[in-house]
């Protein structure tokens, strides 16, 4: 293996401990349980929500939100304002979470 070909193996290796990092910190985070409830709902039920894709692309969008919410504790205040910021299928979505629901009320 070249030194170019090795250098690139570890940092590919040290953004995939990184980011194994920020997945515990989220699930143990103050968002954690919302965050598990919103990974558990199914495709059906997030196509309900609009006929088209657009849907999945803002579940994802939503996903990153909560993770980094919960990674750095955001106040329910700034997790608030950041899910409104994704727009309305992203708030329909998260009205589907109960603990995300009560947070937008």
């Amino acid at each position: 293996m070249t030194p170019r070909s090795r250098a690139a193996v570890d940092a590919w290796k040290k953004r995939v401990e990184q980011a194994v990092k920020d997945a515990d910190a989220s699930f143990r985070g103050e968002y954690a349980a919302e965050l598990n409830d919103l990974l558990g709902l199914s495709k059906e039920e997030i196509d309900a929500i609009t006929p088209d894709a657009t849907d999945l692309t803002e579940y994802n969008r939503l996903i990153a939100v909560v993770k980094e919410a919960s990674q750095r504790n955001l106040s329910q205040a700034q997790l608030r304002s950041q899910i409104k910021a994704l727009g309305e299928t992203a708030v329909k979505i998260a009205g589907k979470v109960s603990g995300l629901a009560r947070i937008l009320l």
